[in-house]
C-alpha cells in the first residue's frame, strides 16, 4: 500500500467498522453507557473535522482511538481538576485494608497470598476479565482513572500525573492503595 493510499480515510465506514470497538474502549474507561455513546459520536465528529490533518502514519482505527483517548482524558480533567490521594476513596472497603503489622510495618498474617501460576494468561479468560472489572468498579473514580491509564492504556506515571494534574506523591499513594484494594478483591473473588 502506498503512502498516498494510507492517507485516504473512509468516514462513511467508521460507524460500521469501528463503532463497537470505540464504544467498548470508552466503556472500559468511563463505565457510563450514555457518556460513552456521546464520546464515540464526538470522536467521529472531531475526526471528520480533522480529516485533512490525518498524516497516514497509523491506520484509521488507531487514529480514531487516539482521538477518543484525548476526549476521555478531557472528561477526567473536567470531573476533577486536581485529584488528591484521599479524595473519593473509601479504603475501608478492603477487609484487610492495611495488610501490615502496625508496630513493625512488615507484612502481617493476612499478607497477600502467592497466586497460583498458570500457563494461561488470566486476562485472556473472559471470566477473569469480568471479575477484574467488578473489582475495578469498586475503586474510587479517581483510582479507576489512574489504574486504567497505567495498566490498560500503558501510560507512563509522568503522563498520568500530567494528564490528571497529580503530584507524583499523590499518584503513588492512589496507585498503592488501588493495588491493595484490587488484590484483596481478586483474592476473594477469583483466587479463593
Amino acid at each position: 500500500m502506498s503512502s498516498l493510499e494510507n492517507k485516504i480515510l473512509h468516514p462513511e465506514n467508521w460507524v460500521h467498522l469501528y463503532g463497537d470497538y470505540l464504544y467498548h474502549f470508552a466503556l472500559r474507561h468511563l463505565s457510563d453507557p450514555d457518556l460513552c455513546k456521546d464520546m464515540v459520536q464526538e470522536t467521529l465528529l472531531a475526526a471528520i473535522q480533522a480529516k485533512d490533518s490525518f498524516k497516514g502514519n497509523s491506520n484509521e482505527r488507531t487514529w480514531l482511538t487516539s482521538i477518543l483517548k484525548n476526549k476521555i482524558y478531557d472528561v477526567y480533567r473536567k470531573k476533577k481538576q486536581t485529584l488528591t490521594a484521599n479524595d473519593d476513596y473509601n479504603f475501608d472497603k478492603v477487609n484487610n485494608p492495611y495488610f501490615f503489622e502496625e508496630e513493625t510495618g512488615h507484612w502481617g498474617k493476612e499478607s497477600p497470598k502467592e497466586w497460583p501460576s498458570s500457563h494461561e494468561d488470566p486476562f485472556q479468560r473472559n471470566e477473569f476479565s469480568k471479575i477484574f472489572n467488578q473489582c475495578l468498579e469498586k475503586l474510587s473514580r479517581n483510582a479507576q482513572h489512574v489504574v486504567t491509564m497505567k495498566f490498560l492504556d500503558e501510560c507512563t506515571s509522568e503522563d498520568i500525573c500530567k494528564e490528571l494534574a497529580l503530584s507524583s506523591s499523590n499518584y503513588w499513594v492512589i496507585m498503592h492503595r488501588a493495588k491493595l484494594q484490587l488484590r484483596d478483591c481478586l483474592e476473594k473473588k477469583w483466587f479463593n
